[in-house]
């Protein structure tokens, strides 16, 4: 696959096709952000990218709307990476599609965000009965927002990571609401708060805050920027386990919220955030 970010949607004016379109969907390989961080063959990490999208809507075959909404949750070990606008767009395409029954609608999504992501995806569809049972929540952990730190730097830098090798172990939760990176095409800004779930040498707090501010001016898709959180803490603290989970803000009715672990600590919740 030659699809790059540059060729997608992002940016560009677009039509907003009503009628199932398939088409639309635009994968993004993941393996070329991937070589920057020199991640080739074993990956050092397992986990998921957590897609909510609040704006399906169908019509029944009476031509009444129909509505819901859907978390997709898509392996980190899946080959692309697909453009949220063309994501938003995909999912537009059904606003005037008429369909036997929810059913129907997730067929078609299995399918089609299977080739997209090239792997399978897992769906689940909430419908309005049923809306009463989204449940909100925060991360949870210590907040580095807490410390009134000095910042001049606003791209990401490794060299600020740094742990107590000398010391014993420890484990911790530490959460930040100040992660805040941009689109990689259009540079517009990405709103997310973050959780860093570790074992090992204790991570000195100051320079890990610093670190996560210093993605303010940095250019790269959500994905990719826990995915670099990861590879930096890993390399430059090397803790034992370590799991790294963003939710992001949402945009175009879609937020994503990607969770990289290199240990079994289990799947985190899909909780909505106040921010979300």
């Amino acid at each position: 696959m030659t699809n790059t970010a540059d060729l997608s949607p992002l940016g560009k004016t677009s039509a907003y096709q009503t009628q199932y379109a398939p088409d639309l969907l635009f994968p993004i390989p993941r393996q070329g952000k991937r070589d920057e961080l020199q991640l080739t063959g074993t990956l050092p990490f397992f986990g998921v990218d957590i897609w909510n999208a609040y704006e399906i809507s169908w019509l029944n075959m009476r031509g009444k709307p129909q509505v819901a909404i859907a978390t997709i949750t898509v392996p980190a070990d899946s080959p692309n990476i697909v453009e949220s606008k063309s994501f938003k767009l995909y999912l537009n395409s059904f606003n005037q599609t008429r369909l036997s029954s929810s059913d129907a609608l997730l067929a078609l999504l299995h399918e089609d965000l299977a080739g997209g992501f090239g792997a399978p995806v897992h769906i689940t569809l909430i419908e309005p009965h049923a809306f009463n049972t989204v449940k909100m929540g925060e991360l949870d952990g210590l907040l580095l927002d807490r410390l009134d730190v000095e910042i001049d730097q606003y791209s990401p830098s490794p060299a600020l990571l740094t742990a107590a090798r000398d010391e014993a172990p420890v484990e911790e939760k530490l959460i930040s609401h100040l992660l805040k990176s941009n689109c990689l095409v259009t540079g517009q800004p990405d709103w997310a708060s973050v959780q860093i779930h570790y074992v090992g040498p204790q991570i000195e707090q100051e320079g890990l805050l610093k670190y996560l501010i210093g993605f303010r001016e940095h250019n790269e898709f959500h994905e990719q920027c826990v995915e670099r959180i990861f590879t930096d803490i890993l390399r430059q603290c090397a803790p034992q386990k370590l799991a790294v989970y963003a939710r992001y803000t949402r945009r175009g009715g879609l937020d994503i919220n990607p969770w990289r672990s290199n240990f079994s600590s289990g799947r985190p919740p899909n909780l909505r955030t106040a921010r979300q």
